[in-house]
């Protein structure tokens, strides 16, 4: 405000000496020399400080203004009841809101600088691509039907898409709208919460514990994360019990009995690799439908190479089981000692392709993996390679889940006789 009043000044007694110099037009011809010297200053003044600093204070409001309306609409952006996803040209994401983070289950700055078509299953990747293309070229707005990698458990989504050229940036975004396709209604994002929601809905209030001199207690243990990990607890034990049991029996038998004890209770699918002779070879293959069955009995060894153990079950499991793990890109860099831990892989062909040339992957409906080499010590040689899927609607590996894959991987490595 006082830079304000301070130009209107100076512009009122600038306007005072413009019209005393327009009365010097009255005067001789030879006086005029000195009011003409007056108005070239006046206009160099008028030009290097009075305009400058009008354009610095004309820009400062509407700063301020452009500030107030981006908060606002920033605002509208976060707590629309809707998910709101706004992608580049090649479906990345760029920010994405509070109901978007729930459907799509990731949060903000994970989702943020990552291609959004991983949150997708992978039969409507490729068709989600091109219209996103197309909107980014200007081609005008789609609509189309999505579906979240959780096969049927997950409704239909109905995405629109629409040109948007956020300010002061060259290249067009998309704005993604999701919403389920049956038309139900999801959850407000400003529902009201807390103690007063709770005893608007006649539920009991828990009120927060109080310490000494008044400080907040200890927050009490999530039951949740406490019985995850229980159960990585009584994985680890049941593992090193088998192993124990299995202990001088070869390889093949001890990638077996790993394998029964992960598959159903810690993965849907359950892959194991031997590196022998600096050659893969698959030994196992465990997966929906296809149950351990029993005791194994130990495999022989012929010259030729024999046969991936596959539990009985359906042409999905003969086709890992018949697969050329030096085929697949995910088990030979695991195998060099590079593991991987993908949550909604993007790349369909990270662990190659059937018979008739479709992804594995895609068909197992694969949402979160693991494949880790088997090795006692980060130094030691590679002695095979376990590979874990999760498929469908159940939940995906977590990193704790993969810190205790990890440490299994060692132990199975010890017990196939590796010091």
């Amino acid at each position: 405000m006082a830079e304000s009043e301070e130009l209107g000044a100076r512009l009122a007694d600038f306007r005072r000496r413009v019209e005393e110099l327009c009365g010097a037009r009255a005067l001789p011809s030879h006086e005029r020399l000195s009011a003409l010297d007056a108005a070239l200053f006046e206009l160099q003044y008028a030009a290097e400080f009075l305009w400058p600093r009008y354009e610095a204070l004309a820009a400062r409001g509407v700063r301020g203004a452009d500030t107030r309306e981006q908060q606002l609409l920033r605002a509208l952006f976060q707590r629309i009841p809707l998910a709101v996803v706004l992608l580049d040209g090649e479906s990345v994401v760029r920010r994405l809101n509070f109901a978007a983070t729930r459907m799509f289950a990731a949060r903000a700055g994970f989702a943020t600088g990552r291609s959004l078509t991983g949150s997708l299953r992978h039969d409507g990747r490729a068709a989600f691509r091109s219209h996103v293309a197309a909107v980014a070229r200007g081609e005008g707005g789609r609509s189309l039907v999505v579906r979240l990698p959780g096969a049927e458990a997950d409704p239909a989504l109905r995405a629109t898409l629409t040109a948007l050229r956020p300010p002061g940036e060259p290249r067009t975004a998309v704005l993604a709208v999701f919403q389920p396709v049956d038309g139900a209604a999801p959850e407000p994002t400003g529902a009201r919460t807390g103690p007063g929601a709770q005893e608007a809905q006649g539920a009991p209030v828990v009120r927060a514990r109080r310490g000494r001199a008044g400080l907040p207690a200890a927050a009490a243990p999530d039951p949740v994360e406490v019985t995850r990990h229980a159960e990585l607890l009584d994985l680890v034990d049941t593992m090193s019990t088998t192993l124990l049991r299995t202990a001088g029996s070869p390889p093949e038998r001890v990638l077996e009995r790993a394998a029964a004890v992960l598959y159903g209770r810690f993965a849907d699918w359950v892959v194991t690799d031997l590196h022998d002779g600096g050659r893969l070879r698959r030994v196992t293959v465990y997966g929906p439908g296809c149950e351990p069955g029993g005791e194994p009995e130990p495999q022989p060894q012929p010259q030729a190479q024999p046969q991936a153990t596959a539990a009985p079950g359906g042409g999905l499991a003969d086709a890992f089981a018949r697969q050329d793990p030096a085929s697949c890109p995910l088990v030979v860099e695991a195998a060099a000692g590079s593991p991987a831990f993908q949550v909604r892989p993007d790349d369909a062909e990270l662990f190659g392709r059937d018979a008739e040339g479709a992804p594995l992957l895609v068909r197992a409906a694969v949402t979160s993996l693991l494949c880790v080499p088997l090795r006692a010590s980060p130094g030691a040689p590679v002695r095979g390679v376990l590979t874990l899927f999760r498929a469908g609607a159940r939940r995906a590996f977590a990193m704790a889940e993969a810190g205790v894959v990890d440490r299994v991987s060692r132990h199975v490595a010890l017990g196939m006789g590796v010091g």
